[in-house]
This record gives C-alpha cells, sequence and structure tokens, in this order.
C-alpha cells in the first residue's frame, strides 16, 4: 500500500474563533499516532496556500504536543473583522472546515488511524 492523499479532516478536527481580523484556529489529531505528520505537513506555508483567496498577512503555528495539537493565527482574512466589514458573516468560526479540507499525504501504517 502506498501513500494516501486525504483531507485533513480524516487526521484531525478543529476549533476556531475570531479576534478582530484575525481567525484562530485549532488542529487536534484524532490519534497521537498521527501527530508528527501533522507537524511536518500542516505547516505556516501550507496554511498560508489554503487560505490564499482571503490573503492572510501572516500565519503563525505554535505547537502543542502534549495534547497533539497545534494553533494557528491567521491575520488578515476577516476583511477587518464583525464590526469594520461590509460582508454578511465575517466570524471567524467556520474557517477550521476551510483548514480541514487541506490535503495530507498519509503513509500506509498510518493510514489505519483515518477517519471515515
Amino acid at each position: 500500500m502506498t501513500a494516501l492523499a486525504v483531507p485533513l479532516y480524516r487526521l484531525a478536527h478543529g476549533r476556531s474563533g475570531d479576534k478582530g481580523d484575525c481567525s484562530n484556529i485549532s488542529v487536534i489529531a484524532w490519534h497521537d499516532a498521527l501527530y508528527p505528520l501533522l507537524v511536518g505537513q500542516v505547516t505556516e506555508d501550507a496554511v498560508a496556500r489554503q487560505f490564499a483567496l482571503r490573503q492572510p498577512r501572516s500565519v503563525a503555528r505554535y505547537l502543542l504536543p502534549r495534547l497533539g495539537a497545534m494553533n494557528f493565527v491567521v491575520e488578515g482574512v476577516l476583511d477587518g473583522g464583525v464590526n469594520d466589514a461590509l460582508n454578511l458573516d465575517t466570524h471567524g468560526k467556520s474557517l477550521s472546515y476551510l483548514l480541514l479540507d487541506l490535503m495530507v499525504d498519509v503513509p500506509a501504517p498510518l493510514q489505519a488511524y483515518l477517519k471515515d
């Protein structure tokens, strides 16, 4: 069996929120064995590419290995924030779904940990 490209939601779940023009997105591995793979592939650059249409000013990643999680602060993706934007919904609460669509290559030995 070879590596399989799957969306991130098969390896992890996410939570997100907003503060001003920043989205705060946590990614939590479904299993501890998947965490090193996430650290290797769900990088600041990968997240910036995933959010390219929203033109983030910056992406910062904070690793939380004891929790099997990471937190991303994505700046400049909320059209100025809830109070400044003219869009109907500029809350960052749904942006975890955009990140969870990021494709990740999973080697054969780790595929048993994927969620359906």
